[in-house]
């Protein structure tokens, strides 16, 4: 008997030519849009022909999509976007804020979960288009031993423009794999109240350091095709219900609280209100103070910080109004970790 015992708990030899056999882990992996490697034309261009060359993005037939993406706008639209991304650009990282937010999201989280997780799990991040690119992150994750990974798209309302894309190059990275790890995917978080508490208690400490108090506050979030809609996207449902929670969360008037839809690309109708317009209107109004808050947006980026900060004030201020407000995204605050922490930790029940 005991010699059986012996027997059964005597450690294995593998052969020498065995590979190597890896600590057991899991991963976690954030995921966000992307951002180019620089300002100059070639990386805008190669940033926005692989943006503009996803099928989720653009539906438009192939055939009728190419010349247009080639002929025109391959041309023109990187020096003009690069002159926007340089007034947002991190000079001292020389990246997007994007990727610095991101970054920093990811190694607060894992500072959150260290004492849950221990080195159980590692934490990492990838970019849809561009750098650091999905497909090597996943690899690095397998490399340290994940055998399951939890993928989180960063977006808190689900469309296929952004979370969906976001998965299918994650599976595309797994096609490629012998042995895959087991995944899971992040629900989106469009009413969870970890985000919806974090939104409100982040814009009243964002209003309470203003110099004025805004008579209207636009709650704006990324449009969309409404073709989009029309074939099924949630989107635009989830978009709203965020904006109904949070508005009663804050106890604001739909009219204090207007909801609009920015970034509108191309000739056909899009979600509406339109948040430029609707800036215009509310100026010519005479409205003279007001904010713009994006909820959608998990880390400011061009859309928030060139866009509403910078294209939606002047519109605003050259039509009559005298003070504006752009109140920041989450980001890496500790409201803004708060919430992907939440999402992550329920998402990793069961494997911990």
């Amino acid at each position: 008997m005991t010699a059986d015992i012996a027997t059964l708990t005597k450690p294995v030899q593998l052969p020498p030519d065995h590979p190597r056999i890896r600590p057991r882990r899991i991963g976690v992996l954030l995921m966000n849009l992307g951002t180019p490697e620089g300002t100059t034309y070639w990386p805008m261009r190669a940033y926005l022909k692989e943006f503009l060359s996803d099928k989720r993005v653009i539906e438009e037939p192939r055939w009728k999509w190419w010349p247009i993406l080639n002929l025109i706008i391959l041309s023109v639209r990187p020096s003009r976007k690069g002159k926007d991304y340089a007034s947002i650009w991190n000079n001292e990282r020389n990246e997007g804020p994007l990727k610095t937010i991101t970054r920093s999201q990811t190694e607060g989280l894992a500072a959150r979960l260290q004492e849950m997780a221990g080195d159980r799990v590692v934490f990492d991040w990838a970019m849809r288009y561009g750098f650091p690119d999905t497909k090597s992150r996943i690899e690095a994750l397998q490399e340290q031993g994940c055998d399951r990974i939890l993928f989180v798209p960063l977006y808190p309302q689900y469309a296929a423009a952004t979370s969906a894309t976001a998965c299918d190059q994650a599976f595309r990275a797994l096609m490629s794999l012998r042995w895959q790890p087991a995944v899971r995917i992040a629900a989106p978080y469009y009413e969870d109240p970890a985000y919806i508490g974090a939104l409100a208690r982040s814009m009243r400490a964002s209003l309470a350091k203003l110099d004025f108090d805004p008579e209207v506050i636009l709650c704006s979030f990324h449009g969309m095709p409404k073709e989009y809609l029309l074939k099924g996207d949630p989107y635009h449902c989830q978009c709203a219900k965020t904006w109904r929670l949070l508005r009663e969360e804050l106890g604001f008037s739909p009219e204090r609280f207007p909801l609009t839809f920015q970034s509108r690309f191309g000739p056909d109708e899009w979600l509406q209100p339109y948040t430029d317009e609707t800036v215009e209107a509310l100026a010519k109004a005479g409205k003279k103070s007001m904010a713009i808050v994006a909820p959608g947006f998990s880390a400011d980026c061009l859309e928030t910080l060139e866009e509403l900060d910078g294209e939606n004030r002047e519109i605003f201020m050259h039509n009559g109004g005298e003070k504006f407000a752009y109140l920041p995204c989450l980001n890496d605050s500790a409201e803004g970790i708060d919430v992907i922490e939440a999402v992550v930790r329920r998402e990793l029940m069961g494997w911990i």
